[in-house]
């Protein structure tokens, strides 16, 4: 049989809508089902904190459960490859941190590419570091602190909680632009990093802001902050970029998806999220670590990892790191 042919039209019209009206009713239903909220790091930390306030919000108001996975391993390659693989459909979610930006010219070899893997969703925070030392070392300022470290190369310590994370490559960072010679010792993980930094096993950290009560105490000397401004809960604190200009470091975390996501599904979450950031009770839990709120559409945040990215990759390549 033979259509006329404005009937044959309308038919193919509405044939090829179908996709569209059937990708735009499964956002607006979106979700039906649990969700994963992958950490490629262990419990406990800022992002894994982070994670589960911006998951218990979205869990309230997208009414299905957003389930914190946490999956540790290869310097949080595990999880972000566990996403990468995973279908794009919404369902399998990363927490995007510093690391990852770092992982990309840290990694000879990853098994993935992560700009180009993982669509960005929603950023949530920068966290600021703390540039400390044990109070042995004769040194009160950032000044001091340098031309000690001149006069004396290769002997102060600098403890991270391991080789290439955050800690480890901001202070990278401040001997590249400063031209000190620190000597780096990796551990496993911050908190014993934090533990010989006290008893005097290494002399500077570049720690994030849960070390405050060490700094209160006494136990430890706060040099500078590394953020571009001052923190409220040290304003007589000054900054890194006072001295040496041009610095600026902080650790800083969001939300990815696996490339391919449905858009309407990620701006959707990236809108739930912003809300969030602008709930007072989360603003006040995420400025207990110092925390400034990175609202913003995807496109932003997809600009800010690529800028980090470049950032990290001069340093990394600047101090030759290799992973452990």
């Amino acid at each position: 049989m033979k259509l006329p042919r404005r009937k044959f039209l309308h038919l193919a019209t509405s044939a090829a809508a179908l996709p569209v009206i059937s990708r735009m009713s499964w956002a607006q239903s979106y979700p039906t089902q649990a969700v994963r909220l992958i950490v490629p790091f262990a419990a406990g930390a800022v992002n894994d904190i982070t994670a589960r306030l911006i998951g218990r919000w979205l869990s309230e108001r997208l009414s299905q459960p957003f389930i914190i996975e946490n999956r540790p391993g290869g310097g949080a390659n595990v999880g972000i490859e566990a996403v990468v693989r995973a279908p794009a459909d919404g369902y399998t979610l990363l927490v995007i941190g510093t690391t990852a930006a770092i992982n990309a010219t840290l990694f000879e070899k990853l098994n993935y590419n992560f700009i180009r893997d993982i669509a960005p969703v929603a950023s949530i925070i920068r966290v600021p570091h703390v540039m400390q030392v044990n109070p042995s070392l004769p040194v009160t300022t950032v000044p001091e602190f340098i031309a000690y470290a001149k006069a004396n190369p290769g002997t102060i310590s600098m403890g991270s909680g391991g080789n290439g994370s955050p800690a480890h490559v901001i202070g990278e960072h401040f001997k590249m632009m400063t031209g000190v010679n620190l000597v780096h010792v990796p551990y496993r993980g911050g908190a014993p990093a934090m533990s010989d930094l006290i008893a005097g096993q290494v002399q500077v950290m570049f720690s994030n802001l849960p070390a405050v009560e060490y700094i209160r105490a006494g136990k430890l000397h706060a040099l500078a902050v590394t953020t571009a401004a001052r923190l409220d809960e040290f304003p007589d604190v000054p900054t890194v970029g006072e001295f040496v200009p041009g610095y600026e470091a902080s650790a800083w975390y969001g939300i990815g998806a696996p490339k391919g996501t449905p858009a309407d599904i990620v701006d959707k979450l990236n809108k739930e999220t912003n809300a969030a950031l602008a709930d007072p009770k989360i603003k006040a839990r995420l400025a207990e670590f110092g925390g400034t709120m990175l609202a913003g559409s995807p496109a932003d945040f997809g600009k800010f990892i690529a800028t980090e990215t470049e950032k990290w990759g001069k340093v990394v390549r600047f101090a030759g790191l290799k992973p452990e």
